[in-house]
């Protein structure tokens, strides 16, 4: 499978936010964000804001004198199982955070083997997940979480998926023309949600941002019934704002 170039926003700031962790592992008794930012060459400016993130999200800690250390979050984060059983609870807890501000189902996909799989998803009464009527491995060419992984993919690597999954009419929306569909994947901005206007599902609305660390292939996604449909846009944003801190915690 042949990826495209990196997309450089707003991914460029998970590279800095893991030189960050990795200069304040470094130091074990604590380290002030002078020090950081001369390790990192970061700006204060910019540094201030990742290490507010960083809190946040529990993986780094500001003791009694200013300096910071690692948090329980990346303590976590082992090895082998503990590790993975730590990284999943970590990414649950915020798909769950995610899901209750956006007011949406929420879902974690990777490309794994050739294939599109939801390895995460949090849901609930209230913001019902998408009924999944056709396999997602064989609806790429419709879904949000589909296109989304297909642009991160190069020609050939989209051409080798559909050649496994052929385009089918899910919708009268479904785009069945792989020339047009091709088209705009190609035109999709990197920094913008990629949409599904009832193309997988009548009756449903999604959106899905890319989750880029390394050579992995993700997307971060949520869903709306019809009803919904004009929250999608602001619900998009705030998922696109939001995706730094799970691609942080994928790369980890």
């Amino acid at each position: 499978m042949a990826l495209k170039p990196e997309p450089t926003a707003p991914f460029h700031s998970v590279q800095y936010a893991l030189r960050v962790l990795e200069t304040v592992s470094r130091h074990g008794g604590g380290v002030t964000d002078a020090q950081i930012a001369r390790e990192t060459g970061l700006p204060v400016a910019h540094l201030s804001s990742l290490l507010l993130m960083l809190r946040r999200e529990g993986y780094v800690e500001q003791v009694a004198d200013g300096a910071y250390v690692v948090g329980d979050s990346l303590v976590l984060l082992g090895s082998g199982l503990t590790r993975r059983e730590a990284l999943e609870a970590k990414l649950q807890e915020t798909l769950t955070e995610l899901r209750d501000s956006v007011g949406a189902a929420v879902y974690i996909s990777r490309y794994i083997d050739g294939e599109v799989k939801i390895t995460q998803f949090a849901d609930g009464p209230r913001t019902p997940k998408v009924n999944e009527w056709v396999d997602f491995r064989s609806a790429a060419h419709a879904s949000a979480v589909g296109k989304c992984l297909l642009t991160q993919l190069d020609q050939n690597g989209r051409r080798d998926h559909l050649s496994r999954h052929k385009i089918a009419r899910l919708t009268s929306r479904t785009i069945t023309n792989e020339r047009i569909l091709f088209s705009k994947l190609d035109s999709q901005p990197a920094t913008v949600p990629v949409l599904d206007l009832q193309e997988y599902a009548v009756g449903t609305v999604c959106a899905a941002v890319p989750l880029t660390a390394g050579a992995s292939v993700g997307c971060l996604a949520l869903s709306l019934p019809i009803e919904h449909a004009h929250r999608l846009r602001a619900a998009a944003d705030t998922l696109n704002r939001r995706a730094a801190p799970v691609v942080l915690s994928l790369a980890l």
